[in-house]
């Protein structure tokens, strides 16, 4: 099965024919001048508006009297666009005087700290006074401002979902009483001081939390969600955990979670450590990388296995190329990897001859894998060959030693070089090495616009019926130019 893709967005194109030259007109059909949209009901007029941000929702007033009012009971709001210069609040505070929705299901706030915040409170109260669900909150850095929530907004029963990204690493301060979180299902923090104690407050008042990502959070070293997040009689959602380091936030350095079943972890050169991860049914694993950086490869190698070690159980696992990079650093030193019992494995990288060592010991390492992916994408920060040729060096391994044959088959390859022959090789190998494959998935997201790998789609119909699997393969042109 071949399925090609024309743009990058990840959207199927898809082909159909239908009569055009004897298409009967329906009631309401627009093609004679008419307004067919206009005679929708107004909720499903306001669930349309309600993708769009406000500003764009509030601009269709002026199409009739028809449209004069619909946005205002739209029940979302999103003041997702950002004027750098000039204060917005006079025209958020006008937008929500004419707001008439009793219930309100999203609020999206995007404020600086310049200009808006005299005016915040009144906004998260109005969104809080409409029962708002789900809750988004960005604030932007200027200097030494600091904008901190009101202790009320820690009381809420009708939030169930709550982002707050703050790009000036402020603390985020809590009320002296506990919070109270009674319906919050989704909680996502970007770039916020959080210490072990107020983590462990804002989690005991959130009794149903379901999913937590931390995103480049500082100060919180230990994650211990073994009294969270657990999976009850009255719920079987799956228990999410997202983690994102790197090496100017430390995040936590040790993470406990037995009852979570996804885990994703991007690590860094800073130490980390899962402690407890039993219950783990999924898991992506990727490493932050920056070229200024050195390559703490021994340091890696040691975290990265030990890591391993706490995944041999997990039926899906997911690697990034960093991560795979680290692998073959570990197997061309002889260090050996454990066994896993991975069913469904997905590669995320570049074919480079860097990250073949440790695909194939991953491989060879997972005799019960059913279902491989692959997905091969343009992507930066990834550790440079400079580096590791220079770690290599250091560690005695010769050059002449190091690339097997079948990693010199991409020696000096760039994505944006990489061509039909080449996918197929990387494919070839990939089936060489997996005794008990039944499904290949190959997505290929091309960098230029000549790279399009034309003659692909012939050649993987044959790998299929020589290994006896079934493979899909999506190609995606680009949706930019070099």
């Amino acid at each position: 099965m071949v399925d090609e893709c024309e743009n990058g967005d990840g959207a199927t194109a898809a082909r159909s024919y239908s009569h055009q030259d004897h298409k009967t007109k329906e009631a309401g059909d627009s093609s004679d001048g008419g307004d067919s949209i206009s005679f929708l009901p107004d909720v499903i007029l306001q669930s349309i508006l309600s993708s769009l941000p406000t500003e764009i929702a509030i601009k269709t007033s002026i199409l009739s009297k028809r449209w004069r009012h619909v946005w205002s009971d739209t029940p979302c709001l999103s003041f997702d666009w950002i004027i750098p210069h000039g204060p917005k609040g006079d025209i958020i505070n006008k937008i929500l005087d004419r707001y008439t929705a009793r219930k309100m299901m999203s609020f999206k706030l995007s404020a600086n700290m310049r200009d808006d915040i005299p005016y915040i409170d009144r906004w998260l109260e109005f969104a809080m006074s409409r029962n708002v669900e789900n809750m988004s909150l960005k604030f932007g850095y200027e200097g030494e401002r600091k904008y901190h929530v009101p202790d009320s907004f820690y009381i809420s029963n009708s939030f169930k979902q709550f982002s707050s990204v703050k790009y000036s690493f402020i603390d985020l301060k809590l009320p002296s009483f506990p919070v109270s979180w009674t319906s919050l299902k989704i909680l996502y923090l970007k770039s916020c001081k959080l210490s072990e104690e107020r983590m462990d407050k804002i989690l005991s008042g959130c009794p149903v939390l379901e999913s937590l990502t931390l995103d480049f959070c500082d100060k919180l070293l230990v994650l211990d969600l073994s009294k969270y997040l657990r999976l009850t009689l009255i719920s079987t959602s799956v228990r999410t955990l997202v983690i994102k380091r790197n090496i100017w936030v430390p995040g936590p350095t040790q993470i406990i979670a037995p009852h979570i079943h996804y885990l994703s972890l991007t690590n860094s050169k800073l130490p980390c450590t899962l402690v407890d991860v039993s219950s783990l049914k999924e898991a992506r694993m990727e490493i932050c990388f920056c070229a200024l950086e050195d390559l703490e490869a021994d340091f890696l190698q040691t975290m990265v296995l030990r890591m391993l070690e706490k995944l041999q159980h997990v039926d899906n696992l997911t690697f990034g190329e960093n991560f795979l990079t680290v692998l073959t650093l570990a197997e061309l030193r002889r260090v050996p990897i454990p066994r896993f019992k991975v069913k469904d494995l997905t590669l995320e990288t570049m074919i480079s001859q860097y990250v073949i060592p440790g695909i194939v010991r991953v491989l060879q390492s997972s005799p019960e894998l059913k279902k491989l992916t692959t997905i091969h994408r343009m992507k930066f920060g990834t550790i440079t060959k400079n580096k590791i040729d220079t770690y290599l060096d250091l560690q005695g391994v010769k050059k002449d030693q190091r690339w097997s044959l079948e990693a010199r088959v991409f020696e000096n390859l760039k994505h944006w070089d990489v061509e039909s022959r080449h996918v197929a090789s990387f494919m070839e190998l990939m089936l060489k090495k997996t005794k008990t494959l039944e499904k290949m998935v190959v997505w290929f997201y091309s960098y230029r616009k000549g790279q399009t790998l034309e003659e692909l789609p012939e050649m993987v119909p044959v790998l299929a019926d020589k290994n006896n699997v079934s493979i899909v393969l999506h190609l995606f042109k680009p949706d930019h130019r070099v």
